[in-house]
């Protein structure tokens, strides 16, 4: 075994240290492997052939690191184990930052077939130390840690990785690294957990908060804050603390208290002579014009006596005074013989500071010694109180009268004071012309006649005036058809008019004239109409006649459209539930790529081969079955440069593992459609196979969902299942039958865009062992799969599109686990029983209507992927469709044990009933509020749960719904009893 390349590593621990210096400010160290400075004590496993440890002399003291190198053995499963590392109660996630060196496997003999790249880091949680006891089963996988660049014995390259660990919730845990046949050093493990220290912001103090775990679906931690001393906030003052540990977007900003100023993030008292009325922030601001010497942290400053604020003057403008009386009051007769004057005046010369002012009127008449308030007898053009104008026209005055007119002038404050100011003015009206007629009333009438009279003002004999009269029909109207009225000059006050037409509407004006002059006023414009004539009955009769004819026509017209309309629907059975047209299958069926006696034919025929100095690997985004998988870039000749997904065949593969791998790349080269994942090209002539893709940055669908659970909407929602359910519809025109159909198959891009893929024919379906049932025939993923598949392995369209329901199921319970924790065999009973999963919270019903039918019994009766596909596009296109909600019953859609654990003991402590509805990273803030006992929780509302920091709909409403079901203490969950 050669270590000599790896000797130089330890002449970079001087810089590094420089790095670790300037990181600790700002995050909470737990674990420094290069600062611990003695001895490590870490536990390796198996004790020998694996991780040896090496120190060296830096600066005077002596730094210890980590290796292993035996990629010439085969079976590598090498670990080493760090010391129990204590967790802070609040820091459920933590950083791991490792520097180490890998060495490129290119760079060893051909014979070194089991060389690896990479290793695991693991974790394993604890309440205490255990000691040197060492399980492998104890742990679970946090990563695969792949280097940037590899190293070569002439070329070291350090390389940095941070990886986070989510979900810790007991009093420590350990980290550890496996070994799979890599050859790597590790000179510096340096755990640490993030903080934003305790600040005041916006006159708000917050306390230090433990950085946002990545699990809680959001990059900000919402921290509530508390104002200052003598300073307030309408709404809770509200900072978001970060992943990185930094504070940004205040909320509810907090404000000094009336008679407080700001001075350096506090509230200090305003001086004497200055004042502040409201909360704000604004300084304090000297007393105005008009008011007394304020004290100190006055909110106003008092008014001088004689001045005044309005109630709708702001505390921080001047007290006014009153204004003076109008000046220079007139009186002039306008139109004497209409019986009007106008009134008119000049402003007052103080208006006591304001620029409000509005005049009053008052009237009075006399007769005799006697005088009372005008009140409705005369008019005011445009008003007789809150006038802004200088003038007024009074009407309707009566002659032989005295009349006397009080202008007042007021201001905003005059309301506050008894004092007035008015001018007033005597006149008198004397009566020279014509009384205004004042009303036209219908004597008697006929079909050819109409008996009219009207009346005059009083102190006017209507016998001694001459009378103009005006008429016309009411739809010839001169103003409208150019037409002249009929003209009668009368002597008295009524007239008989014959020789009109009957049922007809007219239109009169009457005019009092003087005998000196044909000058007058007219009356109001009214309408009278004659009655109609006798004998148009038959006319009626035959208009009716005519009408019904006319309806009889269209009746019939109508009933012959919808008979010809029904003549040309398509005929032949159809499912109740659906209604589709026939659509054309693509011109190409699919070819299964095993019917060729050489594999590597199909895959030249269906797949283009890259050369693989066009492909940049960037970095490793997960694990596949036949080794790992790759960002990276490709910038073939004459395309533009993509981002790719690269699948890589690990080394030591045999000739049928190859075969299974290129098997995919020849059916994904078959497809093309935009809701399938796209197959740029594969690598088949050189050492390192590898099948190239197109990237999809949201990753799988599942994840995806969980990440934004409550996010998004039920139109987004469905929006997602129709691209899916395009493509699927394409594959199955096709007739390609994908047989693992499932939400973590299905690929998301930046535009929320979903690609089915996943079409190996040899793989492992899921990573949970029980997520699979062996039969003779291979493996079936039991959540996923239609019943006659799971019992004949009968695989066809049908059963995709049961598959496709559980996807359904899947989005709209944002990435949920079909069937919970229900084992495959309770799984299978259940179904056979008549089971359906119960529709998901918030699920639209025409959505869950839509997965019952994929899920009928009988195969034959289940929709087709074009019957899928089109309903989803009509509840796309009318969005109201999808307002109706399907029941929800929260003890089974959440799995929720009625009062107890999923082993049927009561919860023991609010962190576990969180962890059981995966709501755990919720448990500081029930800490936070109070909330440590189960029996404060039963006494939980809605309106408690959004306090206390739950502001996502779907998690509120799911910690709601679960609380509803521990209340229910006389219910015996079942997944049967639905």
């Amino acid at each position: 075994m050669d270590y000599r390349w790896i000797k130089p590593i330890f002449f970079l621990n001087v810089f590094m240290n420089c790095v670790f210096i300037s990181l600790q400010n700002k995050e909470k160290v737990l674990l420094d492997m290069v600062e611990s400075g003695g001895e490590l004590g870490w536990l390796t496993w198996p004790d020998q052939n694996g991780w040896e440890i090496s120190q060296q002399p830096v600066n005077g003291t002596f730094r210890y690191n980590y290796f292993v190198c035996n990629v010439e053995a085969r079976e590598q499963d090498n670990w080493l184990r760090t010391t129990f590392i204590q967790r802070h109660p609040a820091a459920t996630r933590v950083f791991v930052e490792i520097h180490f060196f890998v060495r490129d496997c290119n760079s060893f003999s051909a014979d070194s077939l089991t060389c690896k790249e990479t290793f695991n880091l693991y974790t394993s949680e604890a309440d205490a130390d255990i000691g040197t006891s060492f399980r492998k089963g104890q742990f679970r996988k946090v990563s695969t840690i792949a280097p940037d660049e590899v190293s070569d014995l002439g070329n070291m390259r350090i390389n940095i990785e941070t990886k986070p660990v989510e979900n810790l919730s007991r009093k420590g845990f350990y980290l550890a690294f496996q070994d799979i046949g890599a050859c790597v050093a590790i000179f510096s493990v340096r755990v640490y957990y993030k903080t934003c220290p305790a600040t005041v912001k916006s006159l708000a103090t917050f306390p230090e908060t433990v950085a946002v775990p990545q699990d809680e679906k959001k990059t900000l931690r919402e921290v509530v804050g508390a104002c200052v001393e003598n300073a307030v906030s309408e709404d809770q003052p509200l900072i978001y603390c970060t992943q990185d540990g930094e504070w940004v977007v205040p909320v509810a900003k907090c404000q000094c208290s009336p008679g407080y100023e700001v001075v350096d993030d506090t509230c200090h008292e305003c001086k004497a002579g200055f004042f502040k009325a409201s909360v704000s922030n604004e300084a304090c601001k000297p007393c105005p014009e008009n008011t007394h010497i304020s004290s100190p942290g006055a909110l106003s400053c008092p008014c001088l006596e004689g001045f005044y604020r309005a109630p709708e003057d702001p505390l921080t403008v001047a007290c006014s005074g009153l204004p003076s009386s109008p000046k220079s009051l007139t009186a002039t007769t306008t139109q004497m013989a209409t019986g009007k004057l106008e009134l008119s005046w000049s402003p007052p010369g103080d208006t006591g500071g304001r620029s409000d002012i509005t005049y009053n009127v008052e009237c009075e008449r006399c007769e005799g010694s006697v005088c009372q308030p005008c009140g409705d007898k005369v008019r005011y053009d445009p008003s007789n109180i809150d006038i802004k104008e200088t003038s007024v026209i009074v009407g309707e005055l009566e002659p032989h009268l005295n009349y006397t007119f009080t202008v007042e002038a007021r201001n905003g404050v005059s309301q506050l004071s008894s004092q007035r100011a008015t001018s007033t003015i005597r006149t008198a009206l004397q009566y020279i012309g014509p009384p205004s007629v004042t009303g036209m009333h219908l004597v008697e009438r006929s079909s050819k006649t109409l008996s009219l009279s009207w009346s005059v003002s009083r102190r006017a004999n209507p016998s001694n005036f001459r009378y103009k009269l005006m008429y016309c029909e009411k739809d010839k109207d001169e103003a409208k058809t150019g037409k002249t009225y009929t003209v009668l000059v009368l002597d008295k006050n009524f007239v008989d008019i014959k020789d009109l037409s009957p049922s007809t509407v007219y239109l009169f004006q009457v005019q009092a004239l003087s005998h000196e002059s044909n000058v007058g006023s007219n009356s109001v414009e009214e309408e009278f109409s004659t009655l109609p004539e006798v004998g148009n009955t038959a006319v009626i009769l035959g208009a009716v006649a005519g009408g019904g004819a006319i309806l009889f026509i269209v009746l019939v017209v109508l009933l012959l459209c919808k008979r010809r309309k029904k003549s040309h629907t398509r005929q032949g059975p159809e499912d109740a539930y659906f209604s589709s047209s026939e659509q054309l299958k693509p011109l190409k069926t699919y070819v299964d790529p095993h019917t060729y006696e050489d594999p590597n034919t199909a895959v030249l025929k269906f797949a283009s081969e890259i050369h693989p100095s066009h492909i940049t690997k960037q970095k490793v985004i997960g694990a596949g079955e036949f080794g790992e998988v790759f960002r990276g870039i490709l910038k073939a000749p004459g395309r533009k440069e993509a981002a790719v997904a690269i699948k890589t065949l690990k080394p030591g593969y045999t000739e049928k593992q190859r075969q299974d791998f290129l098997s995919e790349a020849s059916i994904m080269g078959q497809f093309s459609h935009q809701n399938i994942i796209r197959l740029e090209g594969v690598v088949t002539k050189f050492k390192h196979a590898m099948i190239i893709t197109e990237y999809m940055e949201n990753g799988a669908l599942d994840k995806y969902l969980r990440d934004h659970d409550g996010e998004m909407s039920s139109f987004q929602l469905v929006g997602m299942l129709r691209g899916i359910a395009a493509g699927m519809k394409y594959l199955s025109d096709m007739s390609y039958v994908h047989r693992d159909l499932a939400a973590r198959n299905i690929l998301v891009n930046s535009n929320l865009e979903c690609k089915v893929s996943d079409f190996g024919l040899s793989r492992v379906l899921e990573d949970d062992p029980e997520g699979t049932y062996t039969t003779s025939g291979g493996k079936i993923p039991i959540r996923w799969t239609a019943p006659e598949a799971i019992a004949y392995r009968k695989f066809t369209s049908a059963s995709d599109v049961w598959s496709f329901g559980i996807v359904m199921w899947e989005v709209m319970a944002f990435g949920e686990r079909p069937y919970w924790d229900m084992s495959n065999h309770e799984v299978m009973k259940a179904i056979n029983e008549a089971f359906r999963l119960p529709a998901p919270m918030d699920c639209p019903s025409a959505v869950y209507q839509l997965m019952l039918q994929c899920w009928l019994q009988d195969r034959s009766k289940r929709p087709r992927f074009q019957d899928i596909l089109s309903l989803l596009d009509k509840l796309l296109k009318s969005p109201e469709s999808l307002k109706t909600i399907a029941d929800f019953d929260p003890r089974v859609s959440i799995r929720l044990p009625s009062t107890s654990g999923s082993d049927g003991s009561p919860f023991r402590s609010v962190s576990e009933w969180l962890e059981s509805i995966k709501m755990s990273q919720y448990s500081e803030n029930f800490s936070m509020a109070g909330i440590v006992s189960m029996e404060q929780v039963l006494q939980m509302k809605s309106e408690d749960i959004r306090n206390i920091g739950v502001r996502l709909p779907g998690h509120l409403k799911r910690i709601a719904y679960s609380i509803l079901g521990l209340k229910d203490q006389t219910s015996t969950l079942s997944v049967f009893a639905v």
